[in-house]
């Protein structure tokens, strides 16, 4: 195993994450005969197989669990030095491996980019979205610094900072503009459009209206909030969205907003990441400069 590499080490992950040859590859940028190749010296050296191949996908064997364990030991470990390194030059510096869920990503991402380009000018950002247990799984392996999404998370590895509070708004047709705005009980009767399974934000939506999360329902599972507002503006139904998404999505459709007159539904935007992270004190001040970055008034033409 003299001859054994990081970069083996990496498409091992990598595989074993994607079950798929040509997604493991493009994800570290190599083509899938190199990481194909890579893979099989590995198993050469080994004299065991790490992975079955059938047609359609790739599993992990039993024996690969077992290298698999120690190779993202070892990839840790690695990361964890790189991230050192960059604490010891007294500020953030070089790559920089931010997460962010796509109910936040669209909306807060340009706001965020242009405050961390100015007071981390040394910072190369390397954006990831994603939904929230693929954060946190890449979070927790190493692959991302820290994230934005929404809390809590309650993991006892990460620690989170809260950044935002953020009232959810009524999405529905021009024609209801002016109806009463229904409670969680009564929204629950209406056909209500939700984001597809995965999402937190469907979870919360859900909770308001004290739905349970496997319910059938006649509308339908969107993957974005922009599917579900132009559903909505063509007659479908109603949904539930973010306030900083409203400017964004609902300019181009036919829909009115409404807010919750007693009990708002809402969700608390914030920050996460590795407790044992050499970045933990430079992160903090990160969030601050995020924070400042959510709650500034938008940036207007005017004078």
């Amino acid at each position: 195993m003299r001859n054994l590499t990081l970069k083996q080490l990496r498409y091992v992950d990598a595989l074993a994450r994607h079950g798929h040859f040509g997604h493991a590859a493009a994800a570290c940028n190599v083509t899938q005969p190199a990481l194909s190749m890579q893979i099989k010296e590995l198993e050469d050296s080994f004299g065991l197989p790490l992975f079955e191949r059938t047609p359609r996908n790739v599993r992990v064997t039993g024996f690969g669990e077992t290298v698999l364990a120690r190779a993202k030991e070892i990839l840790r470990a690695v990361d964890a030095l790189d991230d050192l390194a960059r604490a010891a030059h007294g500020g953030l510096t070089g790559r920089l491996r931010l997460g962010v869920i796509p109910t936040v990503a669209p909306y807060l991402l340009p706001r965020v980019i242009g405050a961390l380009g100015l007071h981390y000018p040394q910072v190369d950002l390397h954006i990831r979205e994603t939904l929230t247990p693929r954060l946190l799984e890449d979070l927790t392996a190493g692959r991302l610094d820290t994230a934005i999404l929404a809390l809590p998370i309650s993991e006892p590895t990460l620690t989170e900072v809260p950044l935002h509070d953020e009232d959810f708004v009524l999405v529905r047709p021009q024609a209801d503009a002016d109806k009463p705005v229904p409670d969680g009980d009564a929204l629950a009767q209406m056909r209500l459009l939700l984001l597809e399974e995965g999402h937190c934000f469907r979870d919360q939506a859900l909770s308001f209206c004290n739905l349970r999360n496997n319910l059938p329902t006649e509308g339908l599972d969107g993957s974005s909030l922009s599917t579900l507002v132009q559903m909505v503006g063509a007659g479908i139904g109603v949904t539930l969205i973010p306030d900083m998404a409203v400017e964004v999505e609902t300019r181009s459709a036919a829909v009115s907003v409404a807010r919750f007159d007693q009990v708002t539904p809402k969700r608390t935007i914030g920050m996460a990441w590795r407790k044992s992270s050499p970045l933990a004190e430079h992160l903090t001040g990160l969030a601050d400069v995020v924070r400042d970055a959510i709650t500034a008034p938008p940036i207007t033409s005017e004078g």
